[in-house]
C-alpha cells in the first residue's frame, strides 16, 4: 500500500563498524513503518501505523541515548520533565524557559475543542505531573494549591527505592492515565506509565509503556525524557543508572513527516553522550537544568518538524 503512495529512498545501510549502535532500533522501526506500515486515518490526519514494538537503552557508565542522526533538543527535553516532576501544568512556566512544546494544545482555540471552555489559555489541566504527584487531586486550575492532595506517586516510589528492603518491589509503577480526569486534561497522556526495578543489589531500570507514539516528532523527546528520569532517580536515591526499555503501542509516521524521516534514514549514528549530575538535592522538587552536564554531545544537523497537533 505505502509504495503506492510514496517513492521511498533507497535507506543508508548499517555502518558495518557500528552495526549494533542502539539507535538503529530507532531507524529501523522508522524504516520498518515506511515500508511496511498500515495507512490509517487518525484523529489529525493520515499516519502509517504499526502495533507493538520495544527498544532497550543502556545506561551503565552515565551513557544517556540522546539520538544522534539528528540535532534533539535535550535542553528543551530536560526542562519538560523537571516541569512534570514538579507537578506543574501551566504552561505558562514552560514559555518563560522559552519551551513552546506544548503551545498548541494550550492555545484558547484547541482548549474550546476538548470542551474546556472554563480553562485559561496555557492551562493544560490534570496532566502528567499532576497525576505523578496529585493523582486524582479535584483540580480547578494551574495556579491552585495542590499541596498534600491526592497521591503523589513519585514520592511514594522514591521513598521505596531509598529503603533496601521494598526496592525490589514488583510495585514501583506511577500511572498518567487516569480514566477519572481524561476529560479534564488538554490531551490525554501519550506515556502512560512507567516502572522502576533494582536489580543486582543497586542497578535501576525503568520500562515505560507509551500507547501512541509520534516517531519523528515525540520518540526522540521520549527516550530521552525517561533516560533522564532514570539517571535523576538514580542520583536522588544513591543507585545506579542501568537500562531504560521503551514499550510501544501505536507507532505511526505522519505523512506529513515521510520527507523528514526520509533525510534521517540517510545517516549513520555517533556514540551516545554520557550525563553528569553534579548536585544530589534533598527535595526532588528542587533539581533545575544547572544540575545536569551533557558530556561528548556528537550530532548530525537539525531536521525542522512540524508536530501535528
Amino acid at each position: 500500500m505505502l509504495k503506492n503512495i510514496t517513492k521511498l529512498n533507497k535507506y543508508k545501510d548499517q555502518d558495518p563498524e557500528n552495526e549494533y549502535h542502539e539507535e538503529y532500533q530507532y531507524l529501523n522501526l522508522i524504516k520498518e513503518l515506511l515500508q511496511e506500515g498500515s495507512l490509517e486515518l487518525g484523529r489529525n490526519g493520515n499516519t502509517f501505523v504499526g502495533i507493538g514494538s520495544a527498544m532497550h537503552f543502556s545506561l551503565a557508565n552515565n551513557k544517556i541515548p540522546i539520538l544522534t542522526t539528528k540535532k534533539t533538543a535535550w535542553k528543551t527535553c530536560l526542562k519538560e520533565l523537571l516541569w512534570f516532576v514538579k507537578g506543574q501544568t501551566s504552561n505558562t512556566i514552560l514559555n518563560e524557559q522559552n519551551v513552546h512544546i506544548w503551545d498548541g494544545n494550550s492555545s484558547r482555540e484547541f482548549l474550546n475543542s476538548r470542551n474546556l471552555h472554563s480553562y485559561e489559555p496555557n492551562d493544560l489541566g490534570p496532566i502528567y505531573g499532576f497525576q505523578w504527584r496529585h493523582f486524582n487531586a479535584h483540580y480547578t486550575n494551574a495556579s491552585a494549591d495542590y499541596n498534600s492532595q491526592g497521591i503523589d506517586q513519585l514520592k511514594e516510589i522514591i521513598e521505596q527505592l531509598k529503603d533496601p528492603k521494598q526496592r525490589n518491589s514488583r510495585r514501583l509503577i506511577v500511572s498518567a492515565w487516569n480514566p477519572c480526569q481524561l476529560d479534564q486534561m488538554a490531551l490525554p497522556p501519550c506515556h502512560v506509565l512507567f516502572q522502576f526495578h533494582v536489580i543486582n543489589t543497586n542497578k535501576l531500570v525503568c520500562t515505560m509503556y507509551q500507547r501512541s507514539v509520534d516517531e519523528i516528532c515525540g520518540s526522540p523527546f521520549n527516550i530521552a525524557s525517561y533516560s533522564f528520569l532514570t539517571h535523576l532517580i538514580a542520583k536522588h536515591c544513591d543507585l545506579e543508572a542501568h537500562e531504560f526499555i521503551y514499550y510501544m503501542g501505536n507507532c505511526h509516521i505522519y505523512e506529513t513527516h515521510i520527507k523528514e524521516a526520509e533525510e534521517q534514514l540517510t545517516r549513520n549514528p555517533y556514540e551516545f553522550p554520557t550525563l553528569e549530575i553534579v548536585n544530589k538535592r534533598e527535595n526532588i522538587d528542587d533539581y533545575e537544568v544547572s544540575d545536569f552536564k551533557l558530556h561528548n554531545y556528537v550530532h548530525h544537523p537539525a531536521i525542522k518538524v512540524e508536530m501535528v497537533v
